[in-house]
């Protein structure tokens, strides 16, 4: 971090060290809470495990959709208001959810939630990749992986300590690391422009839905989140199967998180060495689906934390560069816009893979065939692999052709 320290200005270092601590406090103040849903409103108030699906589903879906919007309106208004905005209404909506006895409060607290952190998502993400020169975004996304890595920690660890309280007291604390984030947004966060002038929301969604090179690198990417999904939907079930136990599930989530804390900088650093963003985010895809194909072949809970290992290291070789890659290809006049449209990936890929995720398990029993869901998953990761490659060998010949073009002009 202190080559890309001392690249930054004043200006850049105090956005860039705003926009880290407002990331790890809103994503350990959800965590603290989200893990805790079915102990209180299923276990605790006897509400159906499909309602809190939906809650959660209708949360994800609306925060998605929103977020297409906010990095275009980030790119017309500027980002910092809308970070802000969007830290307060996440404060808000978390002390709804902790005061939530009826499902209608808890329905008005996911969606206040979701729409909150759609306004601080790709406005936050447009900001970052502003202040940072191209050439640096993958070592701040991969310090972002390992803080995002101790966030995923210690968030469910003090929800874990604090669950014998009233769910109220703990909605307060959740909301307390929103507040906090809200406050340091708004005090310290620079009002940086996120593009180059001042673009319509219509017009820069328009550039970035017409960019077919990004579009189709965004529908390539679906395969990965597809399966990044199943780490909390279809292994799950899995390691309860092998194991009869429900810990299991939580060491499973642990030694996902610990290997991406551990070896997200380290992996990171040894890959470029060799390797460019997108030829890692294909090596990253590539292993993630080795990995799940893997656990057709399991008989043990102790195996499939060996395969779960495998699928956290894909995911570390992925995430860092797949903001690199999305911040490079972005046009410098929409790239809020750019930002927002690429949570349709997200929304795709992972609403995809959460739908199917349990249902291939659910099939699998029914028919006897335990291996069916990993077979298609594992497929789908191969063949976006695949893509990846094919992807990146057009670029490749596109921009060497390009440069020789060039020289044969001058």
């Amino acid at each position: 971090m202190d080559i890309v320290w001392q690249s930054l200005d004043k200006t850049q270092r105090r956005g860039l060290l705003t926009t880290l601590a407002m990331w790890f406090l809103m994503q350990s103040g959800f965590l603290l809470l989200i893990p805790l849903f079915s102990i209180r409103f299923i276990d605790e108030l006897g509400w159906s495990a499909a309602f809190i699906g939906l809650v959660l589903a209708v949360r994800e879906f609306v925060q998605q959709g929103v977020t297409v919007f906010g990095g275009a309106l980030a790119d017309r208004f500027g980002a910092k208001g809308l970070i802000v905005t969007g830290v307060f209404i996440r404060t808000i909506s978390f002390i709804v959810i902790g005061l939530a006895t009826t499902k209608g409060m808890l329905m008005t607290g996911g969606v206040l939630a979701a729409i909150g952190g759609a306004l601080a998502d790709s406005p936050s993400r447009a900001m970052v990749a502003a202040l940072v020169p191209d050439k640096l975004l993958p070592d701040v996304y991969a310090r972002v992986g390992v803080l995002q890595g101790v966030a995923r920690t210690v968030g469910p660890l003090l929800g874990a300590l604090l669950v014998s309280l009233e769910f109220f007291y703990i909605g307060l604390v959740s909301a307390g690391f929103f507040f906090v984030g809200f406050l340091i947004t708004a005090v310290f966060l620079p009002n940086v422009s996120v593009s180059i002038g001042k673009t319509s929301v219509a017009g820069g969604l328009k550039l970035a839905i017409l960019d077919k090179s990004f579009m189709t690198f965004l529908i390539l990417m679906m395969g990965f989140w597809f399966m990044a999904v199943q780490l909390v939907v279809a292994l799950p079930l899995q390691v309860k199967a092998l194991t009869q136990s429900d810990s299991s599930v939580g060491v499973l989530l642990t030694v996902n998180a610990l290997t991406g804390l551990f070896f997200q900088i380290p992996l990171i650093n040894l890959a470029k060495r060799y390797l460019e963003p997108l030829q890692m985010l294909a090596a990253g895809v590539l292993a993630m689906a080795v990995a799940l194909g893997s656990v057709a072949l399991v008989t043990s809970g102790w195996q499939l934390y060996g395969v779960i290992i495998i699928f956290a290291l894909g995911t570390v070789l992925v995430l860092p560069n797949l903001q690199t890659v999305i911040a490079t290809m972005a046009n410098p006049q929409a790239r809020g816009a750019y930002m927002g449209i690429s949570s349709l990936s997200i929304a795709f890929g992972g609403g995809f893979g959460q739908i199917l995720g349990g249902s291939m398990i659910d099939f699998a029993t029914e028919m006897n065939l335990p291996a069916a869901p990993w077979v298609v998953s594992a497929t789908v990761g191969l063949m976006a692999a695949l893509g990846l490659m094919a992807f990146y060998m057009k670029r490749d010949t596109a921009v060497h052709t390009s440069k020789s073009l060039s020289f044969s002009g001058d």
